[in-house]
């Protein structure tokens, strides 16, 4: 059986969470400190280490299978593949930014101005989307600078706190693109890889879901049960087992987190008692 080929970030934000997520996945592989290409040990998978850049690039020539990058970068390089899962991680977003005395009422700001990017590709596109001429100056990197050089009057870039932007004087004015770590694939896998991906997209998404997800446990009076569970739908419905304790019954289910701040004042009034939140390493739906 051939390996399936997996190109990730060499260094960078996603390097780190992308090594993180195969692990935790169960696929085990020497260290790629020391090397640009490994092959898993208990898993017919090659992780090969590039730039993000050139990744869309060497999934659609067959160099690589499947690769881990921004999905900022995938539309920016219009390659030829496929979006087979988001990854819910290294999220940023692509915004216009302009010197923070600047004024700015709209995209109609824009019209005549010089904005530097490198990211010319999603920025030609939003500008025509909304009618707007604008000279794009293109460079590789070093955007927050443009400005205060003299080089424009805008920059578009990635923005994730907006802490750069303020240290060059910047302020955020426009997001463009909500951008996350996407796992992308060549469209023209063969049968026998197509069912590796298969086999890895199925890992993953145990992983992700056990990361939005809690196991909650919780005792109530029987008396309010049949309303709690409607708080409390879980994957079917919640488990429900008798207490020692005449009257009471203790329900187990599985939530997603953010629902669970949502509703514990509810529970509470109802006379839940001993809530506890419990991580879940994996899920299986």
């Amino acid at each position: 059986m051939s390996n399936l080929k997996l190109a990730i970030q060499k260094k960078g934000r996603l390097n780190e969470k992308s090594i993180s997520l195969l692990k935790e996945c169960g696929i085990s592989f020497t260290d790629l400190s020391t090397s640009l290409k490994t092959t898993a040990r208990n898993f017919p998978l090659e992780v090969l280490l590039l730039r993000d850049d050139d990744i869309p690039q060497y999934i659609e020539q067959g160099i690589a299978d499947i690769g881990i990058l921004g999905l900022n970068e995938v539309l920016e390089k219009n390659r030829n593949v496929t979006i087979a899962k988001k990854l819910g991680f290294g999220q940023c977003r692509l915004s216009l930014a302009l010197p923070k005395e600047a004024s700015y009422d709209g995209p109609q700001d824009l019209a005549g101005k010089r904005i530097a990017t490198s990211y010319p590709l999603i920025l030609e596109k939003f500008l025509e989307e909304k009618g707007i001429q604008a000279q794009i100056e293109q460079i590789g990197g070093s955007v927050e600078i443009a400005p205060s050089i003299g080089l424009s009057e805008a920059v578009f870039d990635i923005v994730s706190t907006g802490s750069t932007l303020l240290t060059n004087g910047l302020k955020e004015v426009e997001k463009v693109l909500e951008s996350e770590a996407v796992l992308i694939s060549s469209p023209a896998l063969s049968s026998e890889k197509e069912a590796l991906l298969n086999k890895l997209l199925f890992r993953i998404d145990a992983v992700l879901g056990a990361r939005e997800h809690k196991y909650i446990l919780l005792n109530a009076p029987n008396a309010a049960l049949d309303q709690i569970i409607e708080l409390l739908p879980g994957m079917k419905s919640p488990t429900v087992l008798p207490l020692a304790t005449s009257g009471w019954s203790s329900l187990h289910t599985v939530i997603r987190e953010d629902s669970f701040w949502e509703i514990i004042d509810e529970l509470q009034l109802l006379g839940a008692e001993g809530i506890l939140v419990v991580p879940i390493e994996k899920m299986i739906r």
